[in-house]
């Protein structure tokens, strides 16, 4: 029998993880020959947790309190690290909390990774539920990401990962910045699935704008050699250009300058030493 890990980071956001909780249950109860598990990362909430159950369908539950919030992409490394280090499983499904990430669409990961050679699954979106500012903001980001790395990253942290691929992204220090960047650069043979990004069951979103900015360039530091080369041929080549295009091939080699400093300051995230002792951070761990 297959052995499955669900791992979701939340702060604050027990009401929308209570509703979470309930649809994967209704999800899975119909999938048979698996036994499913859920470890919560609470990172250091303000809010006291709700009422927070454990399903039949889970054979274990539990929630790792952290002594310190540390952010969204840390908390799935740490996450990642515990259940790689004291579990044994062959599959973590990585979700988000509020329920952006869909539970109807867990049957198709789970599908997908064992269909393909016990593949890692992530989940690609193709359609999006926010506002028109936000949809052009992040579209924006995934153009200025392809043309910066030449990557195509489609997907967040929904995704399906074996033990193996799960083993390699705990030793790497992009991990502990950006969870899609370093599982586009550091794993093959990813294979995808379409998924429609849901809407938060309670509350606004938290993604603002200078976190979506952080989230950019966090992914695209992953990648940071491939940048800093691409954006100094767009230096060179605008300075060669120069008499054609005017004094525009200043503001190019400015913009480009800062640009790959913020790169620069945002790789600078990437701390391998706090990655392998996460563990320490947790305080305590409790099973429901």
């Amino acid at each position: 029998m297959k052995k499955i890990f669900f791992l979701i980071p939340v702060f604050n956001d027990w009401e929308s993880l209570e509703t979470l909780i309930e649809n994967i249950h209704k999800e899975i109860k119909s999938i048979n020959n698996f036994e499913f598990n859920c470890i919560i990362i609470n990172d250091s909430s303000t809010i006291q947790m709700g009422n927070v159950s454990k399903p039949q369908t889970f054979k274990n539950f539990k929630i790792l309190d952290l002594k310190k919030n540390i952010g969204h992409a840390r908390c799935i490394a740490s996450g990642l690290r515990y259940l790689v280090n004291n579990e044994k499983f062959d599959f973590v499904i990585l979700m988000d909390g509020d329920g952006e990430d869909r539970p109807e669409e867990i049957k198709y990961l789970i599908s997908k990774a064992t269909s393909l050679d016990n593949s890692s699954v992530v989940a690609k979106r193709v359609k999006r539920s926010e506002g028109f500012i936000f949809k052009l903001l992040y579209e924006t980001h995934k153009i200025l990401t392809f043309l910066t790395t030449g990557k195509k990253i489609f997907f967040g942290n929904y995704s399906c990962l074996t033990f193996k691929d799960a083993k390699i992204l705990i030793e790497k220090k992009t991990t502990w910045s950006s969870y899609s960047g370093s599982v586009t650069k550091n794993l093959t043979n990813l294979v995808e699935i379409d998924s429609i990004r849901g809407l938060r069951y309670f509350g606004p979103s938290k993604m603002s704008l200078i976190k979506l900015v952080i989230h950019s360039l966090a992914i695209m530091a992953s990648f940071k050699e491939s940048v800093f080369f691409r954006t100094s041929l767009l230096i060179a080549i605008s300075y060669f250009l120069r008499e054609l295009i005017g004094p525009f091939w200043l503001l190019i080699s400015i913009f480009s300058l800062i640009f790959m400093l913020l790169v620069f300051l945002v790789s600078l995230r990437e701390d391998y030493l706090s990655l392998i002792n996460s563990e320490t951070n947790i305080a305590q761990i409790k099973s429901l």
